[in-house]
């Protein structure tokens, strides 16, 4: 079987960050009778706070953070999904505003449908993106599995008075998203065959995309909050950042940054399975206006950008400064106090 031949994507019944659990059922697995029951007095960020990494402080100064990402393939060439699960799998580092110091594989193949060869190939492109961002792919475990899995643990350092939660958003500020809204429409639509390959080229080049803006942000005090929106979707995870807080949020649906493609795929009827879940998870704590603003919110990313929660009375500071790293950015809402509902659609 030559190379060129095999499309990945066949092999695996999900796709990217679309196939992880629901967060309703993540929930449920979390919940453990002797959570909190243990203290860890320099253990900064855990499990508990539905955070995007684990942070814990080294001498009151300096931390480590560390996570792990992986998935099945999103798209069907191995060295791009390589690439873009490595992508993925930093982005957690960089929202919590920490600098990368090494990673490690994890890598599940199919020994007997796929070639030992496109395995290699996809931890290429994770070593590339690693290399990218300065860091050495030190390692890794494989496994014989069903399907194809990759993705990596990632460890990082930040400087304690700089690490960037989700749940420490204010009243008032107003919320910014490095990546446009639409990725699992698009790969939906390429696994149906109906994607136009402009498309899925712009989608790639987005998930491609290191967030490390993020690290440079964390030394930043206008930005009060973050987290990278991945699998849950813009909803999910700006649930959790206003659950976190105790706040709810205000949004302008023709705001939000989208993929000019997103209604076409929409009338297609390229709905990932991920949408439905993460709907059924979050949907009764969002005020919309119409069906389609739930699409656009439970749509799950794979290697999506940085959510931001940024002081009012700072955004023209912040908007001139993420314009210098090549950043055009525009507020679609805010953070506002605590109601009935969580998020609400204008």
């Amino acid at each position: 079987m030559e190379n060129q031949e095999i499309k990945l994507t066949k092999y695996s019944h999900g796709a990217g960050c679309g196939c992880k659990i629901s967060p309703a059922v993540l929930s449920e697995i979390l919940q453990s009778e002797d959570s909190g029951k243990v203290s860890f007095p320099n253990l900064l960020v855990g499990n508990e706070e539905s955070d995007d990494a684990a942070v814990i402080s080294l001498d009151g100064e300096t931390a480590i953070v560390s996570t792990t990402d992986f998935f099945m393939p999103i798209v069907d060439d191995p060295f791009d999904f390589g690439a873009i699960a490595a992508t993925n799998a930093l982005s957690d580092i960089y929202a919590m505003g920490a600098k990368p110091l090494m990673a490690i594989a994890i890598l599940g193949w199919p020994i007997s449908k796929l070639p030992a060869a496109v395995a290699s190939k996809v931890l290429e492109g994770g070593r590339s993106v690693c290399h990218k961002a300065g860091i050495p792919l030190a390692g890794g475990h494989s496994i014989d599995a069903p399907e194809p899995i990759f993705g990596l643990a990632v460890t990082g350092s930040i400087a304690v008075n700089q690490v960037k939660r989700n749940s420490t958003a204010k009243v008032g500020d107003r919320l910014y998203l490095t990546k446009p809204i639409g990725v699992g429409m698009v790969t939906t639509a390429e696994k149906k065959e109906l994607a136009d390959k402009a498309d899925v080229l712009l989608a790639k080049t987005s998930m491609l995309k290191l967030n490390d803006i993020g690290a440079l942000a964390a030394g930043w005090s206008e930005v009060h909050a973050m987290t990278d929106v991945t699998g849950f979707g813009l909803g999910g995870h700006l649930t959790e950042m206003c659950k976190g807080a105790s706040f709810s949020a205000q949004l302008e649906l023709d705001k939000i940054p989208c993929f000019g493609f997103v209604q076409k795929y929409i009338d297609l009827d390229c709905i990932p399975g991920g949408t439905h879940r993460n709907w059924d998870s979050y949907g009764n704590g969002i005020v919309i206006t119409s069906d389609r603003d739930k699409l656009i919110l439970a749509d799950p990313q794979t290697s999506g950008g940085l959510l931001m929660a940024v002081d009012p009375n700072k955004t023209d500071l912040f908007e001139r400064k993420m314009k210098e790293e090549g950043y055009s950015l525009v507020s679609f809402g805010e953070i506002i106090p605590k109601k009935d509902k969580i998020i609400y659609i204008n």
